[in-house]
């Protein structure tokens, strides 16, 4: 649903579809979904023209399974979405273990969209080791 506030912007990943058309657009909800899902796959550095772009996640891969690293997690996760994605409130980022996968962190991260004020969630798989 469009309300009108938001607009409207590219699908991302541009892709095709089957009948040969450019994938639609996207609305400004899945647009942001998308720009954070960004954010935190990028790690600062990777981008040549903007290196600090991006969010630290990836320094925990291979750090241990406890406290310390899932605090770790939301503090770079929320420092990195206060930076770089301002259509958002951020209102709460926490990691928690995967019940069926040990090796996984679920980042659970609430926003608002400022245009609209329509809370949203998602959850962001963070692979260990």
């Amino acid at each position: 649903m469009d309300t009108g506030f938001g607009g409207r912007g590219w699908a991302f990943p541009i892709a095709v579809t089957a009948d040969g058309t450019i994938r639609p657009t996207a609305d400004e909800e899945e647009t942001v979904r998308n720009a954070i899902w960004m954010i935190l796959s990028t790690s600062p550095g990777e981008r040549v023209m903007r290196p600090d772009y991006g969010c630290g996640i990836d320094d925990h891969v291979f750090g241990e399974v406890g406290p310390a690293t899932t605090a770790g997690i939301v503090r770079d996760v929320t420092e990195a979405l206060r930076a770089w994605e301002p259509r958002i409130d951020l209102l709460d980022v926490q990691a928690r273990l995967d019940p069926g996968d040990r090796s996984v962190l679920l980042v659970e991260i609430t926003y608002q969209l400022r245009a609209t004020n329509s809370r949203q969630n998602l959850v962001y798989p963070f692979y260990l080791q």
